[in-house]
């Protein structure tokens, strides 16, 4: 399948003309199961058709690690850089996010080999129709039930059931996390403190079984880009070590194992001005019949009050219609920016508008997402700079 065209999108923006994810080929949705389907495990699908089988497969997701970002960057990420061409089975290509490119949201697209629409993480934050409130995905907060929120079984606990030995090599403060239960659990988690450590680590649970599926996982990279830029020397010192880390962990597998280095989303930096960022909390006409502002900058669900949906939607449209792709939920649903299906108990976690960046632009709210607004990195989107992630391979 060809890559989404990225560029040339109609004016004013059109639903319909947004770039969608390659769910069912090419997204993280797609990995593990294609990872499991060739071991054997039960009820999988080999959706990435590029991907070879191996008996031992090894996940590494370095959280923000854009294939734009990558491929702009061989000097400070050599190892990784000669693996370019080993993408996608070889064919170097990148594979897709899903909407949107957050990390909540594509970590449970990792874990549990579905898309958006069907798992029921769709963004940042997102409103609980039980509540009223706001939740934020990423720290669970308000608490919530995971197995509620999200009640389908992991690939990891798929295959652990099926004989795969399965493990999980990350920071120990990701143990307990109900973010953890709910995408990422199934076999035997493993906190290590140093990335030396989990590579090591990882490299000794690859070899454990005769079939073997092992996922760690790098977050400072997001961290840097956040805080100062991706365009910084911290951003840049970042990569390299993580180009040591995924050479570290590639000279340790074992026979017959695969590694895939992957990410859950690009990361763009947007200017500190009025023109490119728009805050909502001093915007009275975006205000106006809104109940809910959720989602991130780049990637909004906007929850109206009751009998203002159509007037929130037309009015989103005439002041961001240029730089975003603005949709009602119906809209979004039925162009599959979710996803191919919406579970019954996902549909009104969607804002009742979507709205999706394009243009180099962030929609903050200062007063009630005072450090959210203040980062430098962002990402959530539909554009390849935050849409695109790479899926490197090393076999033996």
């Amino acid at each position: 399948m060809a890559l989404p065209t990225w560029d040339g999108h109609p004016e004013p923006l059109a639903v319909g003309s947004a770039p969608l994810p390659e769910y069912g080929s090419g997204s993280l949705a797609d990995l593990l199961p294609t990872l499991a389907a060739g071991m054997g495990v039960p009820g999988q699908t080999a959706a990435i058709s590029e991907l070879t089988a191996a008996d031992r497969n090894c996940v590494f997701l370095i959280d923000g690690l854009g294939w734009e970002q990558l491929r702009a960057h061989p000097d400070e990420a050599p190892f990784l850089a000669s693996l370019l061409a080993s993408s996608r089975g070889g064919t170097g290509r990148p594979i897709t996010a899903g909407y949107p490119a957050t990390t909540a949201t594509s970590l449970a697209s990792v874990g549990t080999g579905l898309p958006p629409g069907a798992h029921g993480l769709p963004g940042y934050t997102a409103r609980n129709p039980e509540t009223g409130e706001l939740m934020n995905q990423l720290r669970w907060q308000p608490w919530t039930d995971p197995y509620a929120w999200q009640p389908y079984p992991t690939v990891f606990q798929l295959a652990d059931a099926a004989g795969v030995h399965t493990a999980q090599v990350s920071s120990p403060a990701f143990e307990t996390t109900p973010l953890t239960k709910v995408a990422l659990s199934g076999g035997t988690f493993h906190g290590r403190l140093t990335g030396e450590d989990r590579m090591d680590l990882a490299a000794e649970q690859l070899a454990v079984g005769d079939r073997s599926l092992v996922y760690t996982y790098y977050a400072e990279l997001d961290g840097a880009g956040h805080r100062y830029g991706v365009d910084s020397d911290a951003w840049r010192g970042q990569l390299m070590c993580v180009d040591r880390l995924v050479q570290r962990l590639a000279e340790q597998l074992p026979p017959r194992a695969a590694l895939y280095v992957t990410a859950d989303h690009g990361m763009i930096d947007i200017p500190f001005d009025e023109q490119h960022r728009i805050d909502f909390d001093e915007d009275w006409e975006l205000r106006a019949g809104v109940a809910l502002l959720g989602g991130e900058g780049r990637a909004r669900h906007v929850y109206a009050l009751p009998g203002a949906e159509n007037d929130v939607l037309t009015c989103w449209r005439e002041v961001l219609g240029e730089q975003f792709w603005v949709a009602s939920r119906d809209e979004a649903i039925a162009a599959g920016w979710f996803g191919p299906r919406i579970d019954e108990r996902v549909y009104a976690r969607i804002g009742d508008v979507v709205a999706a960046a394009r243009d180099d632009v962030l929609i903050i709210a200062s007063e009630r997402e005072p450090k959210e607004s203040a980062m430098v990195g962002n990402h959530g989107s539909m554009t390849a700079v935050e849409q695109l992630v790479p899926l490197l391979e090393v076999r033996t």
